[in-house]
């Protein structure tokens, strides 16, 4: 089987255009949307969102695999900044910043792809982000500010509870209990005793 050839620039601008373009109209209009509205969105020509995507399926899979990796790769950034010395829970409240932000629209992916019976594949991310949770854990535990008791499945029980459908003073609320239930027992009670 011969390897995929990679897409010329600008045919992978138009696919990112497009990309783009139909997250933003999934989450407006959820899977109901017409790919002639997101083609227009993107400036492309239905012909050409087509060839990229001949199935609405094809496309919506694709958005939320690209919510996936934006996510996978924050992740791992955010260990390798760990590693070099950075803050583990500074860098820990960040990620989780902007994963809460990303997930009231891959919320919007997700519930499009399953209306539609989108497949898209999530063994590889999870396994992605699984490392590099453990590697944020690990340059946590060995700085001191992560509780030592932590493990990648406590981060899961974690991110499938973010309130997602509520308001922004409920989420910051839910963000400061989860920063002070991971936090080293030194970091919280030096944290009590300001």
């Amino acid at each position: 089987m011969a390897a995929e050839r990679p897409l010329r620039a600008d045919a992978a601008r138009n696919r990112s255009k497009i990309l783009e373009a139909a997250d933003r109209q999934i989450i407006l209009h959820g899977p109901e949307v017409r790919m002639e509205a997101i083609a227009e969105e993107a400036g492309v020509a239905v012909g050409t969102l087509y060839r990229h995507f001949p199935t609405k399926d094809a496309l919506v899979g694709a958005v939320v695999e690209a919510h996936l990796e934006r996510i996978m790769t924050e992740v791992e950034t955010t260990a390798d900044r760990i590693e070099a010395g950075a803050d583990a829970l500074d860098e820990f409240k960040r990620f989780l910043i902007g994963t809460v932000e990303l997930a009231a629209s891959d919320k919007a992916a997700k519930a499009a792809a399953q209306a539609l019976g989108a497949r898209y594949d999530i063994a590889g991310p999870l396994e992605r982000g699984a490392a590099a949770m453990e590697r944020i854990i690990e340059a946590g535990k060995r700085s001191g500010r992560l509780r030592p008791d932590l493990v990648v499945e406590d981060f899961y029980l974690l991110f499938a509870t973010v309130p997602v459908d509520q308001p922004a003073k409920a989420r910051e609320r839910w963000m400061e209990l989860v920063l002070t239930g991971v936090a080293a027992e030194a970091t919280r009670s030096s944290r009590a005793g300001r």
